[in-house]
């Protein structure tokens, strides 16, 4: 009966140590798995911010090159505008100026040719008192 008894012990030592054990091996795996589980979490709300990050660096570059492109148009109408309008300035004045030299040469053609005149009309005079003092 000792030797019954003893049997007895020992699978109820062996029982309770195979319980222990696969209550700290359940205990075990949960941990692995809640380590893995807040790994893999942490990684992908890391991921999740790195391609916020990302997303929002491209965001602003998109609008660092629309405004800059905009600025460039704006820069470059207004210097076509100004071009434009030198153009404009400078014809307007080519013309006044053309004008004012026609009237000039105009004027000046006209005194030209009064003068021609008044010089043949005054040899036309000398010329008829010579043949009238001739005639005498």
């Amino acid at each position: 009966m000792k030797k019954l008894l003893i049997a007895a012990m020992m699978a109820a030592a062996l029982a309770a140590c195979s319980q222990e054990t696969k209550q700290e091996t359940k205990e075990a795996a949960q941990a692995v798995a809640s380590d893995v589980k807040n790994t893999a979490a942490s990684a992908a709300d890391s991921a999740a911010s790195a391609a916020q990050e990302a997303k929002d660096k491209v965001k602003d570059a998109a609008a660092d090159a629309k405004e800059t492109a905009d600025k460039a148009m704006t820069e470059t109408k207004e210097a076509a505008d100004k071009a434009a309008t030198d153009v404009k300035e400078a014809a307007d004045k080519a013309v006044t100026e053309t004008k004012e030299a026609a009237g000039k040469a105009k004027e000046a053609a006209t005194d030209a040719a009064k003068d021609s005149l008044n010089k043949a009309a005054d040899a036309t005079q000398e010329a008829a008192d010579k043949m009238k003092d001739a005639a005498k």
